[in-house]
């Protein structure tokens, strides 16, 4: 089969499509065809030779898929060839084949095209697991998201109303702002602009919000605890503003606050799979009610992978960038 190499760490010029080896699937797993993967920024940092692999998992990038199951393992029950899924990888997305185990395997939700349903898995299992599972955002509470045009963020965004929280999202720039607003974001923020924190107590009468879903870090780990209400909840999932700062924690104790963070690529098996089966019990139902919509910024062929990679440093995208081999 084709897939993409890191050939050596760097630029983005360092992918290549190459001809490899098909995967083996084990007895719990399942051998998908790939019909599209998508890009995560995590695949950048891969590519930069700072985020390998798990132990056991493919060598080549792309952390979710969707497609065509072509044989299962001996132990898989649930999944039978001919199979149209989308799938929540370790690893090895960015190819024409990819063997997954079965629990992370999730049907195409209804109304949504095989092609599309590549842009779901790695979102809604990072959203849903980090948001509602360990922050136990609910309904009524407010949720402020950073970087609400990426993919995350406009998934967020949508599920998070779905839900019935009121969202603030931060951008850096007014047609992103315009993007978030339109899928239904309630107070649009751009960060180049505007002190994030003063709007927040602003728009919340000095209070603060409850929740917020964070992938700068360092840069703005202070100012989160400063924008949030009592017995607020800051969640950490990526360092873009770096991963060393001081802080002032009285306002931890002050407010009660709690400061989680969590990956998902290097959590066990098992763990995957209780997340991806909530993820259908508690997602898939409003994006088959059309309340959560993908959002694809781009298709691109695989071949095109260096490409795709420098939009995604450029940050000049909304929502998802799709990879079709």
């Amino acid at each position: 089969m084709k897939a993409v190499v890191i050939t050596t760490p760097g630029g983005p010029e360092v992918l290549q499509l190459q001809q490899v080896d098909d995967p083996h699937i084990g007895d719990d797993e399942v051998l998908i065809r790939v019909e599209a993967t998508a890009l995560n920024r995590a695949d950048t940092v891969q590519r930069k030779g700072s985020y390998p692999p798990p132990k056991g998992a493919s060598p080549y990038p792309g952390l979710e898929c969707s497609g065509t199951i072509e044989s299962v393992g001996k132990n898989v029950s649930r999944w039978k060839v001919g199979d149209q899924v989308c799938a929540l990888l370790a690893g090895g997305g960015y190819a024409e084949k990819v063997a997954v185990p079965a629990g992370q395997v999730l049907p195409v939700p209804p109304g949504i095209s095989l092609k599309d349903a590549a842009s779901f898995p790695e979102v809604a299992c990072t959203v849903w697991s980090t948001v509602f599972m360990m922050s136990r955002l609910s309904k009524g509470e407010t949720f402020l998201i950073h970087g609400g045009s990426s993919g995350i963020g406009t998934f967020a965004i949508q599920i998070a109303k779905y839900r019935g929280s009121r969202v603030f999202v931060t951008a850096g720039s007014e047609e992103k702002l315009a993007f978030c607003k339109d899928i239904g974001a309630d107070v649009c923020i751009n960060y180049k602009t505007e002190d994030f924190v003063a709007r927040v107590k602003e728009e919340t009468g000095g209070q603060g919000v409850d929740v917020i879903l964070d992938c700068m870090g360092a840069s703005y780990y202070q100012r989160n605890l400063d924008s949030l209400n009592l017995d607020g909840r800051l969640f950490i999932i990526g360092f873009q503003g770096g991963t060393s700062t001081q802080a002032d924690l009285r306002a931890l104790v002050a407010k009660r606050l709690t400061v989680q963070g969590a990956g998902l690529r290097n959590r066990s098996i098992e763990n995957k799979a209780v997340i991806v089966s909530e993820v259908e019990k508690n997602v898939w139902p409003a994006i088959a009610e059309g309340k959560v919509k993908p959002v694809v910024y781009k298709y691109l062929p695989l071949s095109e992978v260096a490409e795709a990679h420098s939009i995604m440093e450029s940050s000049q995208h909304t929502g998802k960038i799709l990879l079709l081999p």
